[in-house]
């Protein structure tokens, strides 16, 4: 590849890259030198981070799109549309977040099922329907999922939370499965794997709370750094694994 970064002549597609996660891997992986393709539902708040990146890495090319992941041909739009503009496509990293949970198992509301199996478990789904062919075709395709420690030790407040994570691993690792017969005898040339944290902290979360320790959460700049580093392995090695930034419970 072209270039003096890790990831100099790749395109990466990040979804839900508004969020403070997002922000964070917009920057890293534009510092890697990769093109980079964000998208959120919140156009201001995508701009901001998209901006962000741009301003901090002058030569990087970042851009910012507009997607509803919850609407399968829109997604697989814009999966065609970034190899159709950028002539590939080596990267979705699925950032899409979002958290419900209650005192007691007993008082769980299933409306928060239904608002997080759209947000954790659909989005997941359409993004890798829509980008699996891409990813295949391309030698360093990867596809990350970020989940929760709670999704292996669910606790009874977050059973809707933690039911939704779980599923969203399990669809991952179906999707490496594929990767893995495509790959036939030679093994996977693309990878899907799945980085596990307790919780995301960001600055702004110390500023508001500074007393707060965060014991075993991870930085969100600390996540981008794992985000890049799923590249630095072959994808036989990655593919199908749980790469752990926290304690196993």
């Amino acid at each position: 590849m072209a270039g003096n970064g890790a990831l100099s002549g790749a395109v990466i597609a990040v979804a839900g890259a508004g969020g403070p996660a997002g922000q964070a891997a917009l920057l890293r992986l534009a510092e890697a030198g990769a093109t980079v393709i964000g998208s959120d539902n919140d156009p201001e708040r995508l701009a901001e981070a998209v901006d962000a990146a741009s301003y901090a890495h002058g030569g990087a090319t970042v851009v910012g799109d507009t997607v509803d992941l919850l609407d399968r041909e829109a997604t697989r739009e814009w999966a065609d549309r970034i190899e159709k503009d950028f002539g590939r496509v080596d990267g979705l990293v699925h950032l899409v977040g979002g958290w419900r949970g209650s005192e007691t198992f007993i008082k769980t509301s299933l409306d928060d099922w239904d608002f997080l199996e759209l947000l954790l478990i659909r989005t997941v789904q359409h993004t890798s329907l829509a980008f699996f062919e891409g990813l295949q075709r391309s030698e360093l395709g990867r596809y990350v999922l970020i989940s929760a420690a709670g999704a292996s030790k669910p606790s009874a407040g977050n059973a809707s939370y933690a039911a939704a994570k779980a599923a969203a691993e399990a669809w991952t690792l179906a999707l490496a499965d594929a990767f893995r017969k495509a790959g036939g005898p030679e093994g996977p040339t693309s990878a899907a794997a799945i980085l596990v944290v307790k919780a995301l902290v960001h600055d702004a979360m110390r500023a508001d709370r500074p007393n707060a320790k965060f014991a075993g959460f991870t930085d969100v700049k600390d996540l981008a750094d794992a985000v890049v580093g799923v590249w630095d392995k072959p994808a036989a090695e990655v593919n199908g694994k749980r790469l752990w930034l926290t304690e196993k419970p």
